[in-house]
């Protein structure tokens, strides 16, 4: 795994306004500083997303937890709600609760209306190490 070692990777649409803004929420309120963001098919993505797998992803927010296991959809944001403080973990946690068929109805529901939200004009600063290509 090399400098990935311990890292959580999520891997956003950078064209879509509504991942651009869970991206800004997520870098917010990463107080351990090890989730990194890239945008869907660049160089971090295809460094440490299987050829395999690729085919079979959704178009959705991925998360990369630290030990190589994919998550999509409801199950990568309750994935990094746990990664935040205690209040978003509590979060995360009862939305866990929920039936895996409900929280995905609910992510694609939104999915399919994200495209008509515009993105605010915001980019990471150039030193912020966590954003990669």
């Amino acid at each position: 795994m090399g400098s990935d070692q311990g890292l959580t990777h999520l891997f956003y649409d950078g064209g879509c306004g509504l991942c651009q803004r869970a991206v800004r929420f997520v870098a917010g309120r990463d107080r351990s500083g090890r989730v990194r963001f890239a945008p869907l098919g660049g160089e971090a993505f295809h460094r440490l997303i299987p050829g395999s797998v690729l085919s079979g992803l959704p178009d959705s927010l991925l998360v990369r937890t630290p030990d190589g296991a994919l998550w999509s959809r409801s199950g990568a944001l309750i994935h990094l709600l746990g990664r935040m403080g205690p209040g978003w973990r509590l979060a995360g946690m009862l939305l866990a609760w929920l039936p895996g068929g409900l929280r995905d109805g609910a992510y694609d529901w939104v999915a399919r209306r994200r495209q008509r939200i515009t993105a605010c004009a915001w980019r990471p600063g150039p030193s912020d190490p966590r954003f990669e290509a």
